[in-house]
């Protein structure tokens, strides 16, 4: 047996990991034949597993039969640890008044390998606003939320998630990444006009514990005729924000505990 070989190996469970990490990447549903051709694996020997993923709610058919896609149950899992449970109880009610005050979105942004992941939103008080979806993705080097994350690592980590980007983005130039991570640490916010949304200026600023970046705080700012409240005091208070909550899990409080 090969060194790097692992020492136990479980067929089943490396099926059924196999076929939901095909899932989770693709961009709209898998027929049966797509998965076996995916995963490598025999109709046969996938058709009793996408049963049971079926069965327990991990994979479902939007249409009723045919194609597969995953549903948001891993994601709903994921966020049942408490590190992370705790990091959006604690941060939901300071979004929410910082949502009032600025009368726009905010969400909040983690790591997930090289993507960023949203694991809480606000949607503004008001009628306009852009909306990013709790579980949307992203790959880090093609977001503001991405860049703060990375701005706010020490060396090594930093290094790690440059290695895992480049792994599934060969042709990423590091080096302009590198310069903006390092203009954004200095300025204490990133400042980036959206890639998806023309008009829209992505704001985000870093969440601190233990001295890293545990998760983005971000605002999608849309320019609004008459509105009292422009793109530099939207800053300042998401910046306010940001430091707020990181105080309070510096200290194992919640907004409310604070009081």
């Amino acid at each position: 047996m090969a060194a790097e070989s692992p020492k136990y190996r479980a067929p089943a469970l490396d099926k059924g990991l196999d076929i939901l990490e095909l899932l989770a990447k693709a961009v709209a549903p898998l027929t049966i034949a797509e998965i076996s051709e995916g995963v490598g694996r025999s109709r046969g020997e996938i058709f009793r597993m996408l049963q049971v993923l079926e069965e327990r709610d991990y994979i479902s058919r939007p249409d009723g039969e045919g194609a597969y896609s995953i549903t948001p149950r891993l994601f709903r899992l994921g966020m049942e640890q408490p590190p992370v449970k705790s990091l959006v109880e604690t941060a939901l009610p300071v979004m929410h008044r910082l949502a009032e005050e600025i009368d726009q979105s905010c969400h909040l942004v983690v790591p997930s390998q090289e993507q960023i992941v949203v694991i809480a939103r606000v949607d503004p008080p008001g009628e306009i606003g852009l909306v990013v979806r709790v579980g949307h993705r992203r790959p880090i080097s093609h977001s503001a939320s991405g860049y703060v994350l990375l701005a706010w690592q020490d060396n090594e980590t930093r290094e790690r998630w440059f290695k895992t980007m480049i792994a599934h983005e060969p042709n990423l130039r590091r080096l302009p990444i590198e310069t903006a991570i390092r203009d954004i640490r200095d300025a204490g916010v990133a400042t980036i006009p959206s890639q998806v949304v023309d008009g829209v200026t992505d704001l985000s600023v870093p969440v601190i514990e233990h001295d890293h970046a545990v998760c983005a705080m971000t605002i999608p700012f849309i320019e609004r005729r008459g509105s009292s409240v422009n793109m530099a005091t939207t800053t300042r208070l998401l910046i306010k924000a940001a430091e707020e909550v990181s105080h309070l899990l510096a200290h194992g409080q919640t907004p409310s505990s604070s009081e």
